[in-house]
């Protein structure tokens, strides 16, 4: 009897310093992992969030710039960290989705070893064509693929890529088949589309790409996003074509798994709080990026759902990479 009081006073106790630990939270400095080397749209966004976020903490946020394995060795650290909230990970949807799929090595689960803290921005993906492809619109342009199939090529900035699955969803969406050519990153793969080397591409918007869309040289005919983009207004989007469609690019916090709610809802305060600055908000516009700040529950459940459709694509596709 005796012994079993003492677990039950050990164990109260426990609960007690983790509950005054929560409260105190935080008490020291925060590290930011941002997967990527410094200057990187992902490193941007963290910086221009250091300030505010310091402030709404009251402790330092550091950031550490943890570049490597394609942002996979950042993810590792982060899901073996302590789960006290004092160590965050600055991610991309591809990172939590579609990554741990592809990469049967990559060494974490992208939702069983996280704890959301929030969303901070999104984009969405523009599907641009040839200027001398014979579409002028989304349907148009399905219409044509699905009269010559495997006669079409597409780029990808390479195998696995998010521009590469987008495709490839589109692809499976539209009923459709076209070849996949990839390039090694992105500047390329612009390049393929207004050389004429490929007929369609989707990525993420740049500002030489909206310099060739406003200059005719290359045909926009849709965004990936379920929402019209309010950087491209009057834009239909691929879902008013083909309902359901979803490709965008969204960028995020997580905690490692294990956190206290507690310390997860003053982390998500703190970002929410940053991410309602009018100067943040302008920051990110000009990177064509929306701030986007979300609940950790609302940020839980998208990543659950969209690592399903990923997966679906990725099983579909077959696609692999070394």
């Amino acid at each position: 009897m005796k012994r079993v009081l003492n677990l039950v006073i050990a164990l109260s106790l426990s609960l007690l310093c983790a509950a005054v630990s929560a409260q105190a939270f935080p008490s020291k400095f925060v590290k930011l992992l941002v997967p990527y080397a410094p200057g990187g749209t992902t490193d941007i966004m963290a910086r221009a969030l250091q300030d505010p976020m310091q402030k709404a903490l009251g402790q330092p946020l550091i950031i550490e710039n943890k570049a490597g394995g394609a942002g996979v060795i950042a993810m590792r650290e982060a899901a073996r960290a302590p789960a006290d909230g004092y160590t965050l990970v600055f991610i991309n949807n591809g990172l939590v989705e579609i990554t741990p799929v592809l990469q049967t090595n990559a060494g974490y689960d992208g939702i069983k070893d996280f704890a959301p803290v929030g969303m901070v921005s999104a984009t969405t993906m523009f599907v641009v064509a040839n200027e001398n492809v014979p579409a002028n619109n989304l349907k148009e342009f399905i219409d044509y693929a699905r009269k010559h199939p495997n006669e079409l090529e597409y780029a990808s900035a390479g195998p696995g890529s998010f521009g590469h699955l987008s495709s490839e969803l589109f692809a499976q969406a539209a009923g459709i088949k076209m070849v996949h050519v990839p390039y090694k990153g992105q500047a390329p793969t612009l390049n393929a589309v207004l050389a004429g080397e490929v007929k369609l591409l989707i990525t993420s918007p740049s500002a030489a790409m909206t310099s060739y869309i406003a200059a005719g040289k290359i045909k926009l005919l849709a965004v990936g996003s379920t929402e019209p983009w309010p950087l491209e207004p009057g834009t239909p989007t691929v879902s008013s074509v083909l309902p359901g469609f979803r490709a965008e690019p969204w960028f995020a916090l997580l905690a490692p798994a294990g956190t206290p709610p507690e310390v997860i809802a003053k982390l998500n305060n703190a970002l929410n709080k940053s991410l309602a600055s009018p100067a943040i908000r302008k920051q990110f516009n000009d990177f064509g990026l929306i701030a986007k700040s979300s609940t950790p529950e609302q940020l839980r459940d998208r990543i659950v759902e969209e690592a399903k459709i990923w997966g679906d694509v990725i099983r579909k596709s077959g696609v692999k990479i070394n």
